[in-house]
């Protein structure tokens, strides 16, 4: 997969990419990685689904989405022939609808890549998210690797024991790349109302707070495998950035940042160009990994 450059939006805060069309050139961003698209058609939580926190946010939406085949029939030529690499972040309830959601996306000429989202719960194991084990993450791994013959991106978990050890084994099971990571699990309280803040009680944290730990994170994946690792949390400006290349990232995702503006990530992989002039180095190589 060719990129103008590495930097991409993360899943859930671009949409499908359309939305933003008319305030940024779509062309100028490496990848955009759609919503989260589930085999099935799903409601998400009730709200309120979103709430602010000192340096971040928090949400849980819980992967509303009409579905892979609504995606396929009504966004996907929508989406087709936008100038960017378009990629569906994938999501399931067990390895088959994992791997029934990517063999349909697999048909779709246009979309080179997917990213696995196993931060989602297990129905078979008391709902435990796939990705908190090596054997859950894997296993969801190679099905897809069967149905699905693309770039397959894997998102990780930070809510684990050792990342280092998940990214390894959903390497052995057949990735092309993981990304992480995915939002730290949070909660916050209205203490006038003496209630949670998010209808569900807990949610994902996302946001600048999270940055010294997928930091840490992208540094000890980076160093446990030997495919390409996309590093992302909290990354506001090209010196945020600048440091996830330095512990290994070979790109990275926006997120939270796109909330605040629309265009950060065209600015980011702006800045990260002038960076790199200024310290006299010609290409990402020259820094990449290098803590």
């Amino acid at each position: 997969m060719q990129m103008v450059n590495p930097v991409m939006t993360a899943s859930g805060t671009f949409g499908y990419g359309i939305e933003f069309a008319d305030l940024v050139d779509l062309s100028q961003i490496g990848g955009i990685i759609m919503k989260g698209t589930t085999l099935n058609p799903r409601e998400g939580n009730d709200y309120p689904r979103m709430a602010e926190t000192a340096s971040g946010m928090l949400n849980c939406v819980g992967l509303q989405n009409k579905g892979v085949d609504y995606f396929c029939q009504h966004i996907y030529p929508q989406v087709k022939d936008i100038p960017s690499n378009m990629i569906v972040n994938v999501s399931g309830s067990s390895p088959d609808d994992y791997a029934e959601c990517a063999a349909r996306i697999n048909q779709l000429d246009n979309i080179p890549a997917i990213e696995l989202n196993i931060s989602c719960p297990n129905v078979k194991q008391g709902g435990m998210a796939f990705g908190v084990t090596t054997e859950g993450a894997s296993q969801v791994v190679r099905a897809v690797r069967r149905a699905y013959d693309k770039t397959l991106i894997v998102k990780l978990s930070p809510n684990v024991t050792s990342i280092a050890d998940i990214a390894r084994s959903v390497e052995d099971a057949g990735a092309d790349a993981v990304s992480l990571i995915n939002t730290l699990m949070g909660m916050a309280v209205d203490i006038e109302r003496r209630k949670p803040r998010l209808s569900i009680n807990t949610g994902g944290l996302s946001g600048p707070a999270v940055k010294p730990v997928a930091l840490r994170c992208v540094w000890q994946v980076a160093k446990a495998v030997r495919i390409p690792v996309i590093g992302l949390g909290g990354i506001m400006t090209a010196e945020d950035a600048i440091e996830f290349f330095m512990v290994g990232a070979s790109a990275i995702e926006i997120g939270t940042g796109n909330f605040i503006d629309p265009a950060i990530s065209v600015k980011v992989a702006q800045g990260i160009s002038d960076w790199l002039d200024r310290h006299g180095c010609n290409t990402l190589d020259e820094i990449r990994g290098v803590i």
